[in-house]
């Protein structure tokens, strides 16, 4: 009897193992679909329900794929990245490595494409544990995924405002740990955008690079329009979140917030009721102001 349901545990690992490959791709494929959408032109109140449809969507593969990464890695023939973590989570992810990480990968692809990139400067304060590594428990895929889409927009934003051949000015990344939250402020000088373009920013039928080619052979530094907001969506699956600040002309401050305390950082899920169905089929309403104000109507962040 053991024997048999190890082989029937075996079986159920090696179909999980083949679920997560089947879908590894399906980002890009959704966001290779939205552009074809957005070619042909696509009214606004269609756009807002397919961005709540894809929020949704999107928080729901976070959070399936997570699940199923950590019953492989606990149960099945994953290893763990590191030796002390419990399945993908990290009891104690060094913030700081995370970030150098991020900003290695994001360089390097900077570098592919401008031939030059932009340095940065971290600053690191532990309010809790002073002189101390900054440390939480976290999944650092999460964290890594987050910094990395950040960085990377930073870099091509400094390095598109001052030309490659200019010296150009450094990124500046604070990493602070309080009692309650884990902020980071990831600070560039790429000239920001105004305000009818930022609260575009983290709709998946809008990017300002073009589509990335679609024969495969680079990576795409931008163009898919996701990067910012699948970073929030990873940032508020654990009641933390992402916004940005910018200066058009200046610059641009992302600011991420993280649960510090373990207890307090539950899993955000979407529930389904005839409230989300009017949400996804509700008809176009008629405006009640004379203008549009950007972020009218829209909840911080």
């Amino acid at each position: 009897m053991p024997r048999q349901r190890w082989k029937i545990s075996m079986l159920s690992n090696d179909q999980l193992q083949l679920i997560l490959k089947r879908h590894a791709h399906v980002v890009e494929t959704m966001a290779e679909g939205l552009i074809e959408l957005r070619e042909t032109g696509v009214d606004i109140a269609s756009e807002k329900g397919i961005q709540y449809f894809l929020d949704r969507f999107y928080i729901n593969r976070i959070s399936i794929r997570m699940l199923q990464n950590q019953h492989l890695v606990v149960f099945g023939n994953v290893l763990p990245e590191s030796p002390r973590h419990v399945g993908c989570i990290d009891p104690a992810c060094n913030v700081e490595s995370v970030v150098h990480d991020a900003y290695e990968n994001a360089r390097f692809l900077c570098d592919q494409y401008y031939m030059t990139s932009p340095c940065m400067d971290l600053e690191l304060h532990n309010a809790v544990d002073k002189g101390r590594p900054i440390t939480i428990v976290a999944v650092p895929s999460h964290l890594y995924h987050i910094m990395f889409e950040l960085l990377k927009n930073a870099m091509r934003a400094t390095v598109e405002h001052h030309g490659v051949d200019d010296d150009l000015p450094h990124i500046k990344v604070a990493v602070v740990r309080g009692h309650a939250d884990l902020s980071i402020k990831i600070s560039d000088r790429g000239g920001g955008v105004s305000r009818t373009i930022l609260e575009r920013l983290f709709n998946y039928m809008y990017s300002t690079a073009p589509p990335p080619p679609r024969d495969g052979t680079q990576a795409p530094l931008a163009g898919y329009g996701y990067g910012l907001p699948l970073s929030r969506l990873y940032a508020r699956y654990f009641l933390g979140d992402l916004f940005l600040v910018s200066m058009e002309g200046h610059g641009t401050d992302a600011c991420i917030y993280l649960k510090a305390i373990p207890l307090e950082a539950t899993e955000v899920l979407p529930i389904y009721s005839s409230s989300s169905r009017r949400n996804l089929t509700m008809s176009p309403q008629v405006s009640d102001w004379s203008h549009h104000v950007p972020g009218q109507g829209l909840r911080p962040g």
